[in-house]
Formats: structure tokens, sequence, C-alpha cells
């Protein structure tokens, strides 16, 4: 039989229950997956996923759209799921990244793109993504660097057998091809824009280039105004090779020098300006002048084929549950 003080007891952890939750029952997180004793929640993916989510809705629609989304989630899950992995692998090691380090390399990041700290946020805001997960992201970067170096690069070696053999078959490559590195700004026509839009954005664009010739940095101008995803580089493309561009686009870029910005580049779907940052390919090129490059390109194939053996033997390793 229940006793008078049991009783007391429950209906005072009614009252409490009462009080403490709303009419509408409670939405408890779901989870997703565990990884070894780590949850990932619904709620977990959802901020991860934000940022990628409103760049796929904002230029895809319909099914499309949909089955982009999804595939989309499933890799963000699995990316999710890979740096869990890394950071317990990391912790068996011993190897941390302070946030001093980071906030460091948030700073010469900022340095490079010639930005203020105000103007950053402005621009991840823009792509659906907080300073504190920015920093998240390069936390995680750091330290997955930092296990594959101590995991990876020392089971790995390039011979010199291999650099001759690398640089005879690419030959081509290194005997003239002219290139330009370029940086741009892109402001897009809307769908269906009127005469009038057009002369608006280009109103805007003419902005740009004038404060651009009055001496402000190209990166920091590409990062708060184009609409390429390039912008968060600071509009940097990297190297082009004839015949890859717009043929407008492609004259105008190979007789400009390096520094120099080009005027206002009209295309159908918007406007353009583009400046020159390097040129290569005036000559053919020895190979001593090109050993490291070529040493680093199949050290880098190496370690991405290695990381995905190491990823997987990690994942069979653990102990993953996927809940529906």
């Amino acid at each position: 039989m229940m006793t008078n003080r049991f009783r007391g007891t429950l209906v005072v952890l009614a009252l409490l229950f009462g009080l403490a939750c709303p009419a509408q029952a409670v939405i408890v997180d779901r989870i997703l997956a565990i990884v070894n004793d780590t949850l990932i929640t619904q709620s977990d993916l959802n901020n991860t996923f934000a940022p990628v989510k409103k760049k796929i809705e904002a230029s895809l629609s319909g099914e499309e759209r949909e089955k982009t989304l999804m595939e989309a989630r499933e890799a963000i899950l699995n990316r999710m799921i890979d740096s869990i992995l890394i950071e317990q692998e990391a912790a068996k090691l011993g190897i941390t990244v302070q946030d001093e380090e980071v906030t460091g390399t948030v700073k010469n990041i900022l340095s490079q793109k010639n930005l203020t700290l105000d103007d950053f946020e402005k621009i991840l805001e823009k792509e659906g993504m907080s300073l504190d997960a920015y920093k998240k992201e390069v936390k995680e970067q750091m330290t997955r660097s930092r296990v594959i170096r101590r995991e990876l690069r020392s089971a790995i070696a390039v011979s010199d057998e291999e650099i001759g053999e690398y640089y005879t078959k690419h030959r081509a490559e290194y005997e003239g091809q002219t290139a330009v590195r370029l940086r741009q700004i892109v402001l897009f026509f809307p769908d269906n824009a009127d005469e009038g839009m057009k002369g608006k954005i280009k109103t805007d664009m003419e902005a740009i280039l004038k404060r651009l010739k009055s001496g402000e940095p190209f990166e920091k101008l590409a990062s708060q105004f184009s609409q390429a995803p390039t912008a968060r580089d600071g509009g940097d493309i990297g190297f082009v090779e004839r015949g890859v561009m717009n043929p407008d686009m492609e004259q105008i870029a190979f007789s400009m020098e390096p520094g120099q910005i080009s005027g206002i580049i009209e295309s159908t779907t918007g406007l353009s300006i583009i400046t020159v940052t390097e040129k290569r390919g005036d000559g053919t090129r020895g190979f001593e002048s090109v050993r490291d490059e070529i040493k680093d390109r199949i050290m880098d194939a190496k370690m991405e084929k290695k990381y995905d053996e190491w990823m997987g033997d990690l994942r069979k390793k653990a102990h993953i549950t996927l809940k529906n």
C-alpha cells in the first residue's frame, strides 16, 4: 500500500513538472547518429547544414533542388562523423588546438584578405554562417591537418624516379602554356531583369570600380560585394588557361599585366570586373625549377589516397550507429 509520505512526494513532483512544462508536449532533440560515445543530433546537423542549404535553395528549384538537398545533407552528416572520429583520434594522440591558435589563424586570414572583423562577419552572415561556426570549422581543419601529419605524412615518400616520370609525362604543362591568375567581382542580373534593373546594377558596379581605382583592395571589395562563390576567397579563381573563359573576358584578361584592373565586362548573366594577380607559362620551365612543385603534387595525391584508406580503417574500428 502506498504511504501518505510517498503519495505526497508524487504530488510534489507532479506539481513541479506541471509548472516546468508548457501545455504542449516538449520536443526532444532527435539523435541522428552515435559515433563511439559522441552524439550527433538533428540540431547539430541543421546548424552545420544551414549555409549549404541556403545556397542550394537560392540556386535550384523543384525536384533538382530536393535531390541536391538530400545528397548534400547526407554528405554533411558523413563529414560530421569523420570530424568526430578525427577529434577522438586527436585526443588519443594528445593533439590539441588552442583557441588562441584559431584566433591567430582567423586574424591572418583577415589580414591576407585586407578585411576587418566587422566586414568578415557581414560576409559570413550573407552566407548563413556565424563567426563562431567559422572558427569551429577552422579548428576542425587545423586538428585534421595535425593528425594527418602525425599519422600519415611520415609513412609517405616520393622518389626521384617518380618526380622524373611525372615531369616527362606532363612535360606539356611546363612548355610555355600561358595562364593568368584572376580575381573577379561579379554582380548577376536577376531572371527576367528589365533594362531599368540592369541599369541599377551597372550603377552599383560603377561605384565598386571607382573604389577600386581609388586604391581599395580588390579582395576586400570582392569579399564584400561579389555574388560569385569565389567571394569568400576574395574573388580568387586561380590560374586560368586560354580557351576556358568567355572569349571577350579572355581577350581582356590575357592583355592585362599583373596588378591591372579591367573595366566593367558585361555578359548575358551579369557584370564582372577582373584583375590579374599572376602570369605564368612564358617559356619552358626546366626540371629543377619545378622539382619541388611536382614533389608536392605527387605527395598530395598519395596523401589523399592514404587518407581515404586511413579514414576507412577508423570507421571500421569505430562503433557508429545511424538512427532513422
